[in-house]
């Protein structure tokens, strides 16, 4: 079951729809949110900060600081009207270290919730990734044009037979149980084809009807486009309202990075999608 939710809470009131998505998880499973709020401090050189007077770094902070505390009540306010469980946390530090301080509180967590980082520029990209490869737990990431909330009428699982699939579908059990329709979707082309094993994705379909899920699977041939692309045009075509995938991707020296399926999920995404790694 879901009954502890971490939410990212934007500065920007226009950016506010991953709070508004979690309290909607919140609403449907009865479960405890908790809302985190950074407040930065600059994060210059060595060299720029001795020459920057300490009144504008203070006011740099302040600034930070009100917009912080303005999602919060913004919060505090919305889980209150719903009579949820909840609290906040004014987490202060500098943006780099704002990703793996946000990991470490989701692994006391059921599942994190962020807003998709938006063409503008606003990105959270570096949230999302430390979340997903460092907390343990699932993510779900709210498209920036999401005004729905939760919903899960048709619910598209992505599935490769893979351990971080596998991992996925798992930790999305108990909002595939409440689903309408349930797609196990298999995207077949040169590296996924597999003619020595039965229909694929029987097992695994049949595993998730013991867990009284309404599933269907769907095998889409796609030799000459791409995976994300693929899944997206299924998504659009069937009206599909959440996605369900693994979050692949590999470490590197002092930086994690999303595998190529996943970013161009995440960069097109038209629904939330809920990742595992």
């Amino acid at each position: 079951m879901i009954k502890d939710i971490v939410v990212n809470l934007e500065h920007d009131v226009s950016r506010d729809r991953a709070r508004k998505f979690a309290i909607t998880v919140a609403e449907a499973f009865d479960a405890h949110i908790a809302g985190v709020a950074f407040v930065y401090a600059p994060d210059f050189p060595g060299y720029v900060m001795l020459e920057m007077p300490p009144n504008i770094v203070a006011m740099m902070v302040e600034e930070s600081k009100k917009a912080a505390e303005a999602a919060i009540r913004r919060f505090d306010e919305a889980a209150r009207s719903r009579l949820l469980s909840a609290e906040h946390r004014l987490v202060r530090t500098v943006w780099p270290e704002a990703p793996t301080l946000f990991a470490a509180i989701a692994r006391r967590s059921d599942l994190s919730t962020f807003l998709q980082s938006s063409p503008d520029g606003v990105g959270n990209d570096d949230m999302i990734e430390s979340a997903l490869f460092e907390s343990g737990r699932p993510v779900i990431v709210v498209p920036y044009i999401d005004q729905n909330g939760l919903k899960l009428d048709r619910v598209v699982c992505c599935w490769d037979g893979s351990l971080t699939a596998a991992r996925a579908i798992n930790d999305a059990l108990p909002l595939l149980a409440r689903a309408g329709q349930v797609d196990l979707l298999i995207i077949e082309n040169d590296k996924t084809k597999n003619e020595t094993t039965e229909i694929r994705g029987v097992e695994m379909a049949s595993h998730l009807a013991r867990h009284d899920v309404k599933v269907e699977i769907e095998i889409i041939p796609a030799p000459d486009i791409e995976v994300a692309d693929a899944i997206l045009s299924h998504v659009a075509d069937e009206s599909g309202t959440l996605i369900v995938m693994g979050g692949y991707g590999h470490a590197k020296p002092r930086e994690i990075i999303l595998g190529g399926v996943t970013r161009a999920i995440l960069k097109s995404m038209t629904v939330p999608v809920f990742m595992s790694h």
